[in-house]
């Protein structure tokens, strides 16, 4: 046993799952507490809102001590006694804010798209905070975007110009000084409905004519973030390398770039903690798809999908209740090439389905 780790976030199962492979003994304050997350800590406590993470921690601390915090999306710019593993809360905060990352790609001169001007459309249009993209939308009119104003009334945002081109990211690897690119990703998004741009999936690795010139750009991005431990850098690749966004956190990508290249995250992570990061990018051993699945209607899940892991994570207790849109499981698929993984995910939803009865 490595050591105790406390992984606290929004949604910490992918985490959790990989300090347990690398050999911790782990601990977890998570919004969902799904049944599998319990199949890699020693206890989960669970909380509602977000800014309820500092006095859970403290909780959670008090019940269970551990060597070290790792943090997850949510939970970035909490500070605690606990020794933290990875980016201090006070340069974490600028990267949490999308008009602070604006004005820090425009500092790196790297291709970002620039900010719409007023009455310009189409526009991206972003919520300053928060993560996963569920609330970004394309507005191509005065009247759209008064009515995302009205749906989130209050809710501060940045407009950009909209680019064409794959949504991406590159997964590095930072000491605060240094960084090294491990994956490259594709992200899969929901496509439809209010929450479009949400994240819904990966694809590691990701080939594409321009992968060498976002790993380059993303190296020298998190870099220059000082940014310890996992950073992710998202692109739009279009006619150039378009940076969007930094995660400075893990990313949901976790699962896949570790199923394509057989190496730990949270290892590299705790490794770049103390100063040390990869010598180089590890070559990916075979293509990995994650999607998440999101219920179609208002509905109860009564099945124990449990019997189909590993092939399924994010796993909900049974009789769990969802409403329309809500995520329910991450389904993977794993092949040669992405033709072979796309097969291997069809297969494994098709049984996923036929346990949910739909």
């Amino acid at each position: 046993m490595k050591g105790r780790v406390l992984v606290a976030g929004f949604a910490t199962r992918h985490v959790a799952q990989s300090a347990h492979r690398a050999g911790y003994m782990v601990y977890a304050v998570d919004h969902f507490c799904d049944r599998d997350l319990g199949w890699y800590t020693e206890d989960c406590l669970t909380f509602d809102e977000l800014d309820e993470l500092p006095e859970k921690i403290a909780e959670f601390a008090a019940r269970h001590p551990v060597d070290a915090l790792v943090v997850a999306s949510g939970a970035e710019a909490v500070g605690t006694t606990i020794p933290l593993c990875g980016t201090p809360p006070a340069k974490v905060e600028r990267f949490l804010d999308k008009l602070e990352i604006q004005r820090f790609f425009e500092g790196l001169d790297v291709p970002v798209p620039p900010l719409a001007g007023e009455g310009r459309y189409p526009a991206m249009i972003k919520p300053r905070r928060g993560a996963g993209g569920w609330r970004n939308a394309v507005v191509r009119a005065e009247e759209e975007l008064r009515r995302w104003e009205e749906v989130w009334p209050d809710v501060p945002y940045i407009a950009q110009d909209l680019v064409d081109g794959i949504p991406s990211s590159v997964s590095c690897i930072a000491d605060g000084r240094c960084a090294r690119a491990i994956a490259v990703n594709r992200q899969i998004l929901r496509g439809d409905g209010e929450s479009a741009h949400g994240f819904a999936g990966s694809v590691t690795p990701f080939s594409h004519p321009l992968t060498r010139e976002m790993i380059a750009a993303a190296e020298r991005i998190a870099a220059a973030s000082g940014c310890v431990g996992s950073i992710g850098i998202d692109f739009v690749a279009g006619e150039k390398p378009w940076a969007i966004e930094i995660n400075p956190r893990f990313q949901a990508t976790l699962d896949t770039v570790e199923m394509a290249t057989g190496k730990s995250v949270f290892a590299m992570h705790m490794d770049a903690c103390r100063g040390v990061i990869p010598a180089a990018m590890p070559a990916p051993r075979q293509v990995a798809v994650r999607r998440i699945l999101f219920a179609d209607r208002d509905m109860r899940l009564d099945a124990d999908l449990s019997d189909l892991a590993p092939r399924i994570a994010d796993i909900p207790w049974p009789g769990t209740e969802f409403e329309e849109g809500q995520a329910v499981v991450s389904v993977y698929g794993c092949g040669k090439t992405e033709e072979e993984a796309y097969a291997d995910l069809e297969r494994n939803t098709a049984a996923v389905r036929e346990q949910v009865g739909r």
